[in-house]
This record gives structure tokens, sequence and C-alpha cells, in this order.
């Protein structure tokens, strides 16, 4: 069963055994389970396609870990000003592992 999950502001396709890399999920603690029912579209491997007007069902999800991402470097400079900026950013992540689709 393939799905199309919305959370963080973007959307994911999810099967069923999958882990997924999520925007940081705050209220979610690791270990507990929740629902991402904002799910858009349903397919049972090409046979019935469902898709939601607004919503086709329901994923429920088990939260692995919470982290930090990579850091990327962001570096400003304006030649002949002495104008130099070094930022660092670590976007925070949460992530899930896909148990069940029910649509």
């Amino acid at each position: 069963m393939i799905a199309v999950v919305k959370t963080g502001g973007k959307q994911y396709v999810v099967r069923e055994g999958q882990e997924l890399v999520a925007e940081w999920i705050e209220e979610s603690p690791v270990g507990s389970t929740i629902e991402l029912t904002t799910f858009l579209v349903a397919d049972e491997e090409g046979k019935n396609v469902k898709v939601g007007n607004p919503v086709a069902g329901k994923v429920t999800a088990k939260v692995m870990e919470h982290g930090r991402g990579e850091k990327v470097l962001v570096v400003k400079y304006k030649p002949k000003s002495r104008y130099r900026r070094h930022v660092g950013h670590r976007q925070p992540f949460t992530k899930l592992k896909i148990e069940k689709i029910s649509a």
C-alpha cells in the first residue's frame, strides 16, 4: 500500500515499513505512536486508487528518534567593503517508521 502524506509543510510518498525523515514534530516523544491524518492519495499497487477530498484515510507511524541534520554553512561576502558574515544552521528532524496505512 502506498500513500501520500503531508507533514511539516512537505509531502512524502510512504509505504508500510518505511523509515521517513520528516520535519521536527514537537509534541511527540521518542517511542510514541502518532497518526498522520492529512493523507492525500492511497494506492494498492495500481489496483484501487483513493483520492482524498481532503483526507483519504490515516497513516500510523512510530517516532524513532529526534535529531539535527548536517550543518549548512551560509557565507555572505561583499568585496571592497570589509563585509563578511559566516553563519551555520542545523535543521531539526524527526525520524518516523510507517507502521500501518488504512484507507
